[in-house]
């Protein structure tokens, strides 16, 4: 008994492949950016930071409160990624001696002086911030401390080659070098930040902490 005759127009077409999916900018890093830029917006245009809820980010941005509370768990978070984002990257020390690392570390904070200086963003947000605990608290651990132990490590380094006295306080020593330039730029944000000035903080603390011969 013969089988069923062959179809003439060949096999049914299976299932057509998906077509590949578009490259471009991912959903999560463009509705990031969004919300950054809501929030830059809404804080050059005056806006408190106590006035500044998640409700209204969401709303100038375009995306839903669920888009921002799944990248962070609340403002102060927020603020913080914020933060670092329109800030300096923290410096690459190149570990040639303690004083060029030193020089490095307090010429980065020279230049976030003056950033802030001239930027109406960042004025108006450190300006507010130390009155909210949870986001200064945040701020610290997260921005502050991990720049300090920058500065802790050169100091150890500096004292296992013999560059600063080993009988010291490291967590001094690094107040000694770091503390003139916080001053200015945070205490005292009128004092003077000029051109050179992290090369004398460095040479002048330097030169009293040298090993004794």
């Amino acid at each position: 008994m013969n089988g069923p005759a062959p179809d003439p127009a060949g096999p049914a077409p299976g299932p057509t492949a998906p077509a590949p999916a578009r490259r471009g900018r991912p959903r999560s890093e463009a509705a990031e950016q969004a919300i950054f830029d809501a929030a830059i917006e809404l804080l050059e245009a005056g806006t408190p930071l106590a006035e500044l809820s998640i409700e209204k980010l969401a709303r100038t941005a375009g995306v839903g409160k669920a888009t921002i509370y799944r990248r962070w768990p609340g403002k102060e978070e927020l603020f913080v990624d914020l933060l670092r984002s329109v800030e300096l990257p923290d410096p690459v020390l190149p570990g040639t001696s303690v004083r060029d690392d030193l020089v490095t570390l307090l010429e980065s904070i020279r230049q976030r002086g003056l950033a802030k200086r001239t930027s109406a963003l960042l004025h108006n947000v450190f300006s507010q911030m130390q009155l909210y605990p949870k986001l200064w608290n945040t701020y610290h651990h997260t921005v502050i401390e991990p720049r300090r132990r920058l500065g802790l490590d050169a100091v150890r380094r500096g004292m296992e080659r013999g560059e600063i006295r080993d009988d010291l306080d490291v967590e001094l020593v690094n107040d000694l070098f770091t503390g003139p330039l916080l001053l200015r730029t945070v205490i005292r944000p009128g004092g003077t930040l000029e051109p050179g000035l992290a090369e004398r903080i460095v040479d002048t603390v330097l030169e009293g902490l040298r090993p004794r011969t």
